[in-house]
């Protein structure tokens, strides 16, 4: 556990080393794909720190469908090739990486009066090819079941809110889905790690630099003002949407995908997640997406963002509306604006590209030029290999001394067996880990919110790499999605950030 754990003491440790030191890869960015990069490369034996200005997953990577997807849109539209992609990372993700984070969940698409029976044959042959892509992925049944036909009255017990006048039933399907998508990086940045890589975050990269022997970037510690450099062969910028920022060869066309936070109790007796189809869209559906904490998820926009990337995105109530809409034309009491606790919206890293953001292709890319890699687009599914190409072109265009990729077999932290004795809500969160976690828990049980305690606080800031109340509040936990809720909290957060030594 040591190996693996963040914090305060381990940053400031690594920070003068990094000063001091000659890297083989300096990765900007602590997404997804940026913390997958960086255990990618350490996994190789290279010398590799990866900076992040904000926290781990401060970026797009948090704000997510929590979907772990087999790429089924991507099969409809004919691009095989990112469906199949996808299908092979969900059962790596599934079977080895994060079997503890990542579980296959039920989708309902119910077949109301809008859906008529020739739409609904051609969903259930997508449903039936996505099937055959988790077999030819090796993905097994007992981890992904098969789609079927539910009748309406089956379908009721799944999901009682549904409308029944007209209902005909519902399609069933299987795909893979996040508890929490910023634990997964937390995960792989811990992971990343314990294999040796230096991860720092509120490290700012002010801009890349060149020198003779290779690449690095002038950084400034944000904790302290502090400027510093850092040299490197080769920098892979994993920024994302502020990836241009870095490199103003690469132009962006980020889309901006909206997400509604409904407060508990709004959709009572929601089980399954649910597909609704978007009126006036062939193959684009809205999720819903029930949470262990009695919230639902509601998404998902898909709009071009023009100007200046934020820090954080902005929901407009025209996509509130929008979802809304969608949400109420299969329900049988409709849900107001009132029930809507919170929202949020993340910003896709889409390569520019003539029209609509909706139709761009989600397939990554890997430009290289001059010590300089940056890998954009994609998705959270298939961070792995996004990671895994962008450190292969890294060697290549650096030559680099290194191993071929070994993350398909490199379980994250947390990924061993679960403990007995421990709470069930522990053991999905921190899987092998929850026994310790536990032992905290028990010594210090009062609840800040959603269930969760200022153990879990504790174990975020001496093991997860938390620093203040943001990280503790907005992404080792999900209590700031709703403010009322990140309100409450703040007192005994502040508290358990001013007990716990800092150095």
């Amino acid at each position: 556990m040591d190996e693996s754990s963040l914090n305060a003491r381990r940053r400031s440790r690594e920070l003068r080393r990094v000063a001091e030191e000659r890297l083989d890869v300096l990765v900007v960015g602590l997404g997804a794909t940026g913390a997958g990069a960086a255990l990618d490369a350490a996994s190789r034996g290279l010398r590799v720190a990866a900076i992040d200005a904000h926290d781990l997953a401060f970026g797009t990577s948090r704000w997510s469908s929590k979907m772990i997807h087999g790429g089924l849109r991507y099969l409809a539209k004919g691009q095989v090739d990112v469906a199949y992609e996808s299908a092979v990372e969900r059962g790596i993700l599934l079977r080895t990486t994060a079997p503890h984070l990542v579980a296959a969940h039920p989708y309902l698409l119910p077949l109301t009066k809008a859906v008529s029976r020739r739409q609904a044959a051609l969903v259930m042959s997508g449903y039936r090819l996505g099937d055959a892509l988790r077999a030819a992925a090796r993905t097994p049944r007992r981890l992904l079941p098969g789609p079927t036909r539910l009748s309406a009255a089956r379908t009721r017990t799944l999901a009682p809110v549904l409308d029944g006048d007209g209902l005909r039933g519902a399609l069933l399907s299987w795909d893979g889905r996040l508890l929490d998508d910023a634990r997964l990086v937390v995960a792989i940045a811990r992971t990343a790690a314990a294999h040796g890589a230096r991860v720092l975050t509120r490290c700012r990269a002010l801009r890349l630099t060149d020198g003779p022997t290779g690449r690095g970037a002038l950084v400034r510690d944000e904790l302290t003002g502090e400027e510093f450099d850092v040299r490197a062969r080769v920098v892979i910028n994993a920024a994302g949407v502020w990836a241009g920022g870095l490199d103003p060869e690469v132009k962006l066309r980020p889309s901006r995908g909206t997400h509604l936070v409904l407060a508990q109790g709004t959709l009572p007796g929601l089980i399954a997640g649910m597909h609704v189809p978007i009126p006036g869209e062939t193959n684009r559906f809205a999720l819903v997406l029930p949470q262990r904490d009695g919230r639902v998820y509601v998404g998902l926009t898909d709009e071009p963002v023009d100007g200046p990337v934020p820090d954080v995105p902005e929901v407009p109530e025209e996509d509130v509306r929008t979802l809304l809409e969608v949400l109420n034309g299969v329900l049988e009491t409709q849900v107001t604006r009132e029930a809507v606790a919170g929202a949020y919206a993340g910003l896709r890293p889409l390569l520019a590209a003539d029209g609509h953001t909706a139709d761009i292709s989600r397939r990554h890319a890997v430009l290289s030029h001059d010590g300089i890699v940056t890998v954009v687009g994609g998705k959270l599914t298939t961070y792995r290999r996004m990671a895994e190409d962008a450190v292969d072109e890294a060697v290549s265009s650096a030559k680099l001394p290194a191993r071929r990729s070994r993350t398909r077999k490199i379980p994250l932290v947390g990924a061993g067996p679960r403990p007995s004795g421990v709470p069930p809500r522990l053991a999905e969160r921190y899987g092998s880990e929850a026994e310790a976690v536990y032992k905290l828990v028990k010594a210090h049980p009062e609840e800040v919110g959603l269930g969760i305690t200022e153990g879990e606080l504790l174990w975020s800031v001496r093991h997860e790499g938390a620093l203040d109340e943001g990280d503790l509040l907005d992404r080792r936990t999900r209590i700031g999605l709703v403010k009322q809720d990140r309100d409450r909290a703040l007192p005994a957060t502040r508290d358990v950030l001013r007990r716990t030594p800092r150095d």
